[in-house]
């Protein structure tokens, strides 16, 4: 036996001994259904390739939200899950109403701060959550408020003393902890909710600001200014509100780094030196310039749907274990040159792909889970998580009653890996039934790669959690199965890391599925285990999503 593989026995006698230790029991109920293994062994690439392509196909323009992408997709998804014997999971409808308000700001938009012109797309992004044709800032105040946190538990406010109604704020990408991760601050270089962009305009709607921008800085972002440009033009999505987001900021958006150094330097200040003063503890400084902008806005209130389908459970039916992927992507720019079309086929052609691959294996059990397993695919994920947000605070199974949620986004294109990579690892139980399950496979559960990229609040299962829902985002992990994979994987990463949110998102023949179907076996066993005890499992004591009691 080779060291490495002494070494991954040890690891995984060691997280055994840990699952054992915790409350949770989690048995092997394999035995309820004669044929779990054969349909475990039969999740099928063929299958998930087939999904793939079609779904990223130019035929489906994008997937974005209430166009004729949505249509081919409902279409698809229902047609799917119809055939593999699953039932409507709304009543007798596939489809749950989702109401958007969809605004397309006008592109010629320019924001001005002292004597500086920010183009749209170039220097900025600037668009409104607020259901008016006409947004305006007019001599707003600029106030640079740090990180725009206001966190008691931290024992941080960027606010405090501050009266920003009818300002315009400027705000630090990411927390405090990122870039100083030894201070001991928040949780270092792992993202907690107040890194996200939605925290710091939610934040800065709380406070009464008429505006709030973002300073973009890709290592803290996680990404690059063509993701933020990218994804905040074009039609902007939210939820149908009956106060019409009054309450929201009226203009949110995104300066360069480049566009900021300027604003700081016509303040008579150093960007670099007051970030680091943001940086040191609660920090706020007016800044002696004001914006300037004009919004002028299209709007259409649309109609677009979430899919859910139910296999109904044998004992506890009413108890559902939840998985979830998101079907929406970008849609098309016919504004680009060349190719127009944001494929989506990694983001998230491969979760819908592997969501559709469990859904026919649950279907082909000879006994059915004791507990109903149900198979979610929200609509606006891109645009803010909008249609899992919309399910979570209209679910249509109760949320008491949702023992967990399971979910796929951005699936591995890598192939086989011999660890499994858990997003926000150490939140909850599930982790336990993960564990387990991945020693079928002879592999061991890790930390995500990259903690600090808040990937936990950026996919549809944050949505369950803020509800209370325990809920699992795992993929295929950093370390190949063999030395054709990790060469493979040298080849093929850039390409996949290049392609975030970009046309060239397109099904490639030469992808290596492998690694999808291991973690969707992966995922159909912690999905059946779960369904098949009586236990709840738990967000662990540290979480900050306790359920409800």
């Amino acid at each position: 036996m080779k060291f490495y593989d002494k070494t991954r026995l040890t690891l995984m006698t060691a997280l055994l001994a840990i699952t054992s230790c915790s409350k949770v029991t989690v048995t092997n109920n394999t035995e309820q259904s004669s044929n779990f293994l054969s349909v475990y062994e039969n999740i099928s690439t063929d299958d998930i390739k087939k999904h793939i392509k079609t779904l990223a196909s130019d035929e489906f323009e994008g997937r974005l939200p209430t166009t004729q992408g949505e249509k081919l997709t409902l279409d698809y998804l229902v047609g799917e899950l119809s055939a593999a014997g699953l039932a409507p999971g709304n009543g007798d409808s596939y489809l749950q109403t989702v109401e958007l308000v969809e605004m397309t700001a006008d592109p010629s938009v320019m924001l001005s701060i002292g004597d500086n012109q920010f183009v749209y797309k170039q220097d900025m992004v600037a668009s409104t959550k607020r259901e008016k044709e006409i947004v305006e800032l007019k001599d707003s105040e600029l106030v640079f408020v740090g990180y725009g946190v206001n966190a008691p538990e931290y024992d941080w406010n960027d606010y405090q003393g501050l009266d920003v109604k009818g300002k315009t704020v400027v705000i630090l990408v990411n927390d405090p902890g990122f870039e100083n991760p030894d201070s001991g601050k928040f949780q270092g270089k792992t993202m907690t909710y107040y890194g996200r962009w939605t925290y710091k305009y939610e934040e800065a709607s709380r406070q009464g600001a008429a505006g709030a921008l973002i300073v973009h800085e890709s290592a803290p972002a996680s990404y690059g200014w063509s993701v933020v440009a990218n994804s905040w033009s074009g039609p902007q999505y939210g939820l149908v509100s009956d106060s019409g987001n009054a309450d929201r900021v009226a203009v949110e958006g995104w300066l360069t780094l480049e566009a900021a150094q300027k604003v700081f330097a016509d303040a008579g200040l150093d960007f670099a030196q007051q970030k680091a003063l943001a940086m040191a503890g609660p920090y706020a400084k007016t800044l002696p310039l004001s914006a300037s902008t004009t919004i002028n806005s299209t709007i259409k209130k649309s109609t677009s749907h979430n899919v859910i389908a139910t296999l109904p459970g044998s004992a506890k039916p009413e108890e559902h274990i939840i998985y979830s992927a998101h079907w929406d992507h970008l849609g098309k720019d016919s504004t680009k040159e060349g190719d127009q079309i944001y494929n989506g086929a990694h983001d998230n052609a491969t979760g819908v792909a592997a969501n559709l691959a469990l859904a026919k294996a649950f279907a082909q059990l000879d006994i059915k889970p004791q507990r109903s397993v149900s198979f979610l695919f929200v609509t606006a994920e891109e645009q803010g998580l909008l249609g899992s947000l919309y399910y979570a605070e209209h679910p249509i199974i109760p949320i008491n009653k949702t023992v967990a949620n399971i979910n796929m986004d951005a699936m591995s294109v890598l192939g086989r890996t011999k660890d499994v990579a858990v997003i926000g690892m150490g939140k909850s139980e599930l982790e336990n039934y993960l564990t387990k399950a991945a020693m079928r496979q002879n592999r061991v559960i890790v930390q995500e790669s990259r903690p600090e990229a808040g990937s936990y609040f950026r996919s549809d299962h944050f949505s369950f959690a803020k509800q209370g829902v325990p809920a699992l985002y795992a993929k295929g992990g950093s370390e190949p199965i063999d030395e054709e994979t990790a060469n493979y994987r040298k080849r093929t990463n850039v390409i996949v890391t290049g392609c975030y949110h970009q046309v060239c998102d397109q099904f490639r023949e030469n992808w290596d599925l492998s690694g999808i179907t291991q973690d969707a076996q992966l995922l159909f066993e912690v999905g059946y285990s779960v369904a098949n005890t009586d236990d709840w499992p738990q967000w662990s004591p540290t979480s900050e999503f306790q359920r409800a009691k």
